[in-house]
């Protein structure tokens, strides 16, 4: 049976898109810090968070078919391999929403202008800017990572805890899902017990996400709005979120078959 498929494919851009969304969501505190509107910020990153999370479900069921269309010699190895290739898909969206981040802080920092001066009407800001004037005006703004971007960086100033948290709750966050529908394959007498533990996953992901890192990242954002921080502080914690997210999406890869047999375990004491 052919390993790389057009659902195979369909399902990796997906959360190639998924992925490059939430990266590029850090772009919006910087963008919102650099114009002083971090309210209206988060407005237009609840709109990201929307778009990312419709994309998710969206693929879910078309991710958990691959199980049911795996050959019957060797499912574990052939659909292993396909979910690692999926994991691969989201370090690759996240790559890419790390190079364009300099580009959408530029183009976030007009849009959340745009859209205060649209009196917070995202159908009229998406008028706006999606009009071929703004999307002319939006690829001069293109502009690469450099070097320079790291200027004034200093490792020491980074709080490498929160770092290695996020890495963590990115991994969980990214095999949530394939971990739990692998798991049905490890444990079939209870498949769809473990199927439906990839919603407890990821909402305790969220959960830890909510506690322990978002709220930092927002507090040293008001510091900048409020002259209490300098925006330079705010641009080092966020590429240190965006680097400790693609290390994460990388330590999913080693975490995937032991997240699938904790889940097979567990689901043990649940029937």
């Amino acid at each position: 049976m052919e390993f790389l498929t057009e659902k195979l494919l369909f399902i990796a851009l997906f959360i190639f898109i998924i992925h490059s969304i939430e990266t590029l969501a850090y772009a919006v505190r910087l963008s919102g810090a650099r114009v002083k509107m971090i309210a209206s910020a988060l407005s237009l990153f609840n709109v990201m968070v929307i778009v990312s999370r419709m994309a998710n479900m969206m693929h879910q069921p078309v991710t958990g078919s691959l199980i049911d269309t795996a050959p019957e010699s060797n499912p574990l190895e052939f659909v292993e391999a396909q979910y690692r290739f999926l994991i691969g898909a989201s370090t690759v969206g996240t790559v890419f929403g790390i190079l364009l981040l300099p580009t959408f802080v530029a183009l976030f920092s007009r849009a959340i202008i745009h859209l205060s001066e649209e009196r917070g009407s995202v159908p009229s800001l998406f008028k706006r800017i999606f009009s071929m004037h703004y999307i002319k005006r939006g690829i001069t703004h293109f502009n690469l990572p450099k070097f320079s971007y790291l200027r004034n960086t200093k490792v020491k100033d980074l709080p490498i805890r929160l770092f290695f948290v996020n890495m963590f709750i990115t991994a969980i966050y990214t095999i949530g899902v394939l971990s739990a529908l692998y798991a049905a394959l490890l444990a079939p007498e209870r498949a769809s017990t473990a199927i439906m533990a990839s919603g407890l996953i990821n909402g305790a992901a969220t959960i830890l996400l909510v506690i322990f890192v978002d709220p930092k990242v927002s507090v040293i954002a008001d510091d900048v709005v409020n002259g209490r921080g300098n925006y330079q502080s705010l641009k080092n914690i966020s590429i240190m979120m965006v680097i400790s997210r693609l290390f994460g999406t990388m330590l999913a890869q080693l975490l995937f078959i032991p997240g699938a047999k904790y889940i097979a375990w567990f689901t043990a004491f649940i029937v």
